[in-house]
C-alpha cells in the first residue's frame, strides 16, 4: 500500500466513479466519493455498499461518501470526474461555485457533446477559468468497473497537454492490479474511447440478430478503421488507436456482457425499440449521445463512417435493425488498405 494521507475527491459514484475510488483506497488515499443522492451516500456511509452500482462488493473504509459538493472538495488539488458526459456542464458549474483552490481534474467519462463537438477535456477547459484550473487529465482504456473492483488485472492510459500532471494521476492509481501508462495524444485517447462505444452498440446489434463471430470480428475490425479516419482528420496519432484507448477499449466493450453499450445493440437487434431499451437499462448508454455527435463530426470533416452513418438511422430515423446491417453488407466494394494509405498520404502533405 502506499503511504499518502492527501485525499482525493471523486465526483460521481456510479460503477466507474466507485470502481475507481477503490482503486485509490487500496492505494492508501483517503476518498471523497461525492453523489447528488443522499440515500446513495448514506449507503456508502454505513454499510460500505454501492449495491446499485456495484453489487456484492465491500468498499474499503478509506472511502467516504459526501452529499455536499463544497464539503467533498475543501482543500482539494485532484479531482476524478465521474459523471456522464451530458451532465458534465451541470457538475462544473457546481464545482465552479465551490472551488477555493486551483485543482487538477482527472477525467474518466467518454463521450462528445453533440452541436458544439466538444470533446470532454475541452468541456472542462470551457467551463472552469484558468486560474482555478492547473490541468486536465484523461484516464481511458479497455476497463469494466465491475472487474476493476474485483481487483481483477486491468490497464489503463493517461493523457494530458501537461505531462508532468498526466504522470501525477499515473502515480495517483498506478498499483499490482491496476497498470497504467501514459500517452501524449488527448485528441487520440478521448476519441478512441468515446467512438468505441457507437462500434459496440453495432456489435450488439449484431448479435442481437444472431449473425455470430464473423459479423462482429469485421464490425469491429472496420469500426477501427473508421475511427483512426475521423480521429486522424481531428488530428490525433494514428497509433494511438492501435493501443489501449484504440484497439484495446474496442474489444472489450465490443465482446462483453459488462458492457452498456453492447447490451444496448444488443437489445435493439432483438426487435427493442430505443425508448425500450434506454428504459430497460436504467444507467447511461454513451454511445447513443455519441453516435449523434460522431455522425455531425463526419459531415464536419468530410470524414467516410458507415458505421456510424447506419447506426445514426436505427437510433434517430427509425430504421430497422436488420435492414441497416444489410445496408453495410451490401456497400460497393473497396480496397481494405484504401484507410490507411489515406491517413499516411494525409501526414505526409501536412
Amino acid at each position: 500500500m502506499k503511504e499518502n494521507n492527501t485525499p482525493v475527491a471523486v465526483i460521481g459514484a456510479g460503477s466507474w466513479g466507485t470502481a475507481l475510488a477503490m482503486v485509490l483506497a487500496d492505494n492508501g488515499r483517503e476518498v471523497r466519493l461525492w453523489s447528488h443522492n443522499e440515500s446513495q451516500v448514506e449507503e456508502i456511509n454505513q454499510f460500505h455498499t454501492n449495491k446499485k452500482y456495484l453489487p456484492g462488493i465491500v468498499l474499503p473504509d478509506l472511502i467516504v461518501g459526501y452529499a455536499l459538493l463544497s464539503d467533498a472538495l475543501a482543500g482539494i488539488k485532484t479531482v476524478i470526474l465521474a459523471v456522464p458526459s451530458k451532465a458534465i456542464r451541470e457538475v462544473l458549474g457546481k464545482i465552479r461555485t465551490v472551488l477555493q483552490s486551483p485543482i487538477t481534474i482527472a477525467h474518466v467519462s467518454k463521450g462528445i457533446e453533440p452541436d458544439s463537438l466538444m470533446r470532454i477535456s475541452e468541456m472542462i477547459k470551457e467551463e472552469l477559468p484558468s486560474e482555478v484550473l492547473k490541468a486536465v487529465v484523461v484516464l481511458s482504456g479497455p476497463s469494466h468497473a465491475e472487474e476493476v473492483s474485483l481487483r481483477h488485472p486491468t490497464t489503463v492510459t493517461v493523457s494530458s497537454d501537461d505531462m508532468e500532471a498526466a504522470e501525477e494521476i499515473q502515480d495517483l492509481f498506478i498499483n499490482q492490479n491496476f497498470r497504467v501508462y501514459t500517452n501524449p495524444d488527448v485528441i487520440g485517447v478521448e476519441i478512441g474511447g468515446a467512438l468505441k462505444n457507437i462500434i459496440a452498440l453495432a456489435a450488439g446489434i449484431t448479435d442481437g440478430l444472431g449473425y455470430g463471430d464473423n459479423a462482429k470480428a469485421a464490425l469491429i475490425t472496420r469500426g477501427l478503421a473508421e475511427i483512426a479516419r475521423l480521429g486522424t482528420k481531428m488530428g490525433a496519432n494514428p497509433l494511438t488507436f492501435s493501443g489501449l484507448a484504440g484497439i484495446g477499449d474496442l474489444i472489450v466493450t465490443c465482446t462483453s456482457v459488462h458492457s452498456r453499450n453492447w447490451r444496448a445493440g444488443n437489445l435493439l437487434g432483438k426487435g427493442k425499440t430505443l425508448e425500450e431499451v434506454l428504459e430497460n437499462m436504467g444507467m447511461v448508454v454513451e454511445g447513443v449521445r455519441t453516435t449523434k455527435a460522431a455522425h455531425q463530426l463526419a459531415e464536419k470533416y468530410n470524414v467516410k463512417m458507415p458505421i456510424t452513418n447506419v447506426l445514426y438511422n436505427v437510433l434517430f430515423n427509425g430504421k430497422n435493425a436488420k435492414d441497416a446491417v444489410d445496408v453495410l453488407m451490401a456497400r460497393g466494394k473497396t480496397h481494405e488498405m484504401e484507410d490507411l494509405v489515406n491517413i499516411v498520404e494525409e501526414r505526409k502533405n501536412e
